[in-house]
């Protein structure tokens, strides 16, 4: 009952910053636990950052506890990734997802299934 769609992916060079977004529509956006996910080719789509409905809790994964930043504009209905200091290791589709626990207080799970609505992805490369 929720669609997500991510935008902001791109080439950028090493050391380089990126913001993504994920626009979603359905039931009230705050009902939604939100984490983002990574899959580069070859490889199994591993947990990147979640976030609670409030905004208020967050999870990294250890690669990218740091770098990245997670978060929510609940009023326009859109979930963030700012990626700082990319690094090669990062290329990867990044894809978005939901799960609706009515009040989302937990910051997330980090494991693929427990999500139950995924965006299409957005490409990010970064060069060497």
């Amino acid at each position: 009952q929720v669609q997500l769609v991510e935008s902001g992916g791109g080439l950028v060079p090493a050391g380089e910053s990126l913001m993504l977004s994920c626009a979603a529509s359905g039931r009230p956006f705050i009902n939604y636990n939100m984490a983002w996910f990574r899959q580069a080719p070859g490889k199994e789509r591993e947990f990147v950052a979640a976030i609670s409905g409030s905004g208020v809790n967050t999870k990294y994964a250890d690669s990218v506890k740091g770098r990245f930043t997670i978060s929510r504009d609940n009023a326009n209905n859109t979930m963030y990734l700012e990626l700082n200091r990319l690094l090669p290791e990062d290329s990867a589709v990044y894809y978005c997802a939901a799960k609706f626990t009515e009040f989302a207080l937990y910051s997330g799970s980090q494991l693929e299934e427990w999500y139950d609505y995924w965006g299409q992805g957005t490409q990010v490369t970064v060069g060497s």
